[in-house]
């Protein structure tokens, strides 16, 4: 009998956003059991899809902490992965800011070991902030796996669109990489 690992994808606020149900579809056709987190700004931009999303996933689309004592709807996470993530979002990860609840469950997936991916979504603008650098060196040091660079993520001017798009293929095939062996 063959069972699906469950990956949490987790997206923030950035335009690559708008391709998360294909982007769900090819992980489901890699084997995976995809429950989708998102962004307060992220759940905002796909409100109106979040239905559809939950259908598709086959469980509830999360941007929000569950009340203490309520029951988990996810099943425990075999990987994380974290795209597209945002200049927010990947200095607040670093720093430990978990208010929104992506983070929160991203930065305890660290402590948990649950094996992690993150691809950036920043412009060069935002990259040549100090704080960025040490960012991703942060999660580096911490186990996370950060396609950015040659081996993912290439950030462009501010304003410029991708022809080519998101290296979404390159983030789903890292996530089968990391994952642990299924048994």
């Amino acid at each position: 009998m063959t069972t699906s690992r469950t990956l949490y994808l987790f997206c923030s606020a950035a335009p690559p956003v708008f391709d998360v149900a294909r982007v769900i579809e090819a992980a489901q056709a890699d084997g995976w059991d995809v429950c989708l987190g998102l962004t307060p700004t992220a759940s905002g931009w796909l409100e109106e899809s979040l239905g559809g999303l939950a259908t598709l996933t086959g469980h509830p689309v999360r941007s929000e902490y569950k009340r203490p004592g309520e029951a988990d709807v996810w099943p425990p996470a075999d990987v994380i992965l974290f795209a597209p993530a945002t200049f927010n979002s990947i200095n607040a990860w670093a720093l430990g800011l978990t208010s929104a609840f992506v983070l929160g469950v991203a930065a305890e997936g660290i402590g948990k070991r649950v094996p992690t991916v993150a691809m950036p979504c920043v412009n060069a603008a935002y990259v040549r902030h100090p704080q960025f650098e040490q960012s991703l060196a942060t999660l580096r040091a911490a186990g996370v796996t950060v396609l950015y660079g040659d081996s993912g993520f290439v950030p462009n001017q501010p304003g410029e669109q991708r022809p080519e798009g998101y290296p979404w293929r390159i983030a789903l095939d890292t996530v089968s990489a990391v994952a642990a062996p299924q048994p």
